[in-house]
């Protein structure tokens, strides 16, 4: 991705940033750690750091940051290597995505750390976003250590498997909200924990061996899996099927109810490796616009 970033005043500015807007970014669906400022900025967390993100005009601010950090933190996390120009290119050959990716023409799939994206899609599961993002907000406040403040509000890390599998299931319930999922969360920590699962060792593994590998943790199925492999693990064919997904594939493709298998089929032969970035931009639309909401 080309693009002219100048440093000054503990921010970054990038200029005339293509492929690229906040909203469309932290608001599909694919991270949790992130909430809206009062100047329409997103705050964001990520390897222990706070950033802020905003679109002024034609450029996009990173604030709370510096070269160093935007170089070796952000600029994976923001996936600012890849072309994302060419996959739209590629993706709007699709009349249904054509329009999805005009909705959402900013998204970016973000790079996120393995072991806290694993225990936010357990999280996720029948849940809702507001309750996920609290719950995850809960965890990092009382098990995580505080990594500073930004704008008034003060920042914690993520705890450590080490730290989650060690805690009371029931205890982590009561003081976290995250209901029947403590066991999960608690079980999976565990099984990370001991290295019966690492996660760092799945990045250099087929899709289908690591998603099979991924199963094996409490709590992961084949749609928390496929997150994990898209969101965390660079495996960017995955396709994750949640409601919002179901809802637009069924409506707008197939035009009947139709089983998750057979949407994944289908995924797999028509947008093949592009599959991660085609599910983002179909999600973000389905869900903005209510698109197969039944009434």
């Amino acid at each position: 991705m080309d693009y002219n970033a100048i440093e000054k005043d503990n921010q970054i500015v990038t200029k005339n940033m293509m492929d690229f807007e906040p909203k469309h970014i932290f608001e599909c669906g694919q991270a949790f750690r992130w909430h809206v400022e009062e100047d329409d900025s997103y705050t964001a967390i990520h390897k222990s750091k706070v950033i802020n993100v905003k679109r002024d005009g034609k450029d996009i601010i990173f604030s709370n940051t510096n070269m160093e950090d935007f170089e070796n933190i952000w600029y994976d996390y923001f996936d600012l290597g890849r072309d994302y120009g060419e996959i739209k290119k590629e993706l709007s050959k699709d009349p249904i995505l054509n329009e999805a990716i005009k909705f959402g023409e900013g998204i970016r799939i973000l790079n996120q750390e393995p072991y806290e994206t694993t225990i936010s899609f357990i999280i996720s599961a029948n849940n809702q976003i507001p309750r996920i993002k609290r719950s995850i907000e809960l965890i990092s406040q009382k098990y995580g250590e505080s990594i500073g403040s930004y704008n008034g509000k003060e920042y914690f890390s993520f705890p450590s498997s080490e730290i989650l599998a060690s805690i009371d299931e029931k205890e982590l319930e009561d003081n976290c909200k995250v209901g029947y999922r403590a066991k999960y969360i608690v079980n999976t920590s565990k099984m990370i924990k001991n290295k019966e699962i690492d996660l760092d060792k799945l990045f250099q593994l087929p899709t289908e061996t690591a998603k099979e590998i991924l199963m094996r943790l409490p709590g992961v199925g084949p749609k928390v899996s496929n997150c994990i492999l898209l969101f965390s693990l660079n495996k960017n064919e995955a396709f994750p099927v949640d409601v919002w997904v179901k809802r637009i594939m069924e409506s707008l493709y197939f035009k009947e109810n139709t089983s998750t298998k057979k949407i994944s089929a289908y995924a797999e032969e028509n947008f093949g490796s592009l599959g991660g970035f085609a599910q983002q931009y179909l999600f973000y639309y389905a869900r903005e616009l209510g698109i197969g909401k039944k009434k």
